[in-house]
C-alpha cells in the first residue's frame, strides 16, 4: 500500500482512524499533499502530525475527547474501536480485578474533572501496574503540561497504528 498514490476517499477510509475518531486529520494531510516520504509509517506520521499542529485548541481537545477511558464504560460494554480494544487487551486492561477496576474508574473520574479529557497513554509494551503508575503521576501535572503529554501520547498511538498498517 502506497499512501502517496491513493485517492482522497481511499486514503481517508484507510488512515482516518489512526487518530481515534478523527478522520479530519487524514483529510487535512491528504489535502496538504503527500509525497513518496508518506509511504512509510514514519513519513506518513510526520504528514499527519503536521496536519494536526495548526488545528485549533478546540479541535485538539475534541481529538483527546474522542479517546475512550482506559478500562472504562465503553470497554466494559465492548463498544471500543477494534484498535482500542486490541491495545487495551494487550496491556491486560480487559482482565482487571474488581479493586483494579475501581482504581481505574476513580482515576478516570479525577483526571477528567481536572483536565477536561480522558487520560491517554500508548499502552503497547506496558502492563497494568505501569499504566496505573503513570496515571497516578500524570494526574498531578499542571494542565498545560498534561495537555502536551496527552497530545504526545496520541501521536505515539498513531505511529504505532501506522506501523501496524504499513509495517515498520
Amino acid at each position: 500500500m502506497k499512501p502517496s498514490v491513493m485517492d482522497r476517499d481511499g486514503f481517508v477510509a484507510t488512515f482516518g482512524g489512526v487518530f481515534e475518531h478523527s478522520p479530519w486529520i487524514a483529510a487535512a494531510a491528504f489535502d496538504a499533499g503527500l509525497g513518496p516520504a508518506a509511504d512509510t509509517a514514519e513519513g506518513l506520521h510526520g504528514a499527519l502530525c503536521a496536519a494536526l499542529e495548526p488545528a485549533s485548541a478546540e479541535a485538539k481537545l475534541a481529538l483527546l475527547n474522542a479517546h475512550p477511558d482506559l478500562a472504562g464504560k465503553l470497554a466494559l460494554a465492548r463498544q471500543l474501536t477494534a484498535d482500542s480494544t486490541a491495545e487495551q487487551a494487550g496491556a491486560g486492561l480487559d482482565r482487571l480485578t474488581p479493586d483494579e477496576l475501581a482504581r481505574f474508574t476513580a482515576l478516570n473520574d479525577t483526571y477528567k474533572a481536572r483536565f477536561g479529557h480522558p487520560f491517554i497513554i500508548a499502552v503497547k509494551g506496558l502492563d497494568k501496574a505501569a499504566i496505573l503508575a503513570a496515571f497516578e503521576a500524570r494526574v498531578q501535572n499542571p494542565p498545560e503540561v498534561e495537555l502536551k503529554t496527552a497530545l504526545d501520547q496520541v501521536k505515539k498511538i498513531a505511529l504505532l497504528r501506522l506501523k501496524g498498517l504499513l509495517g515498520g
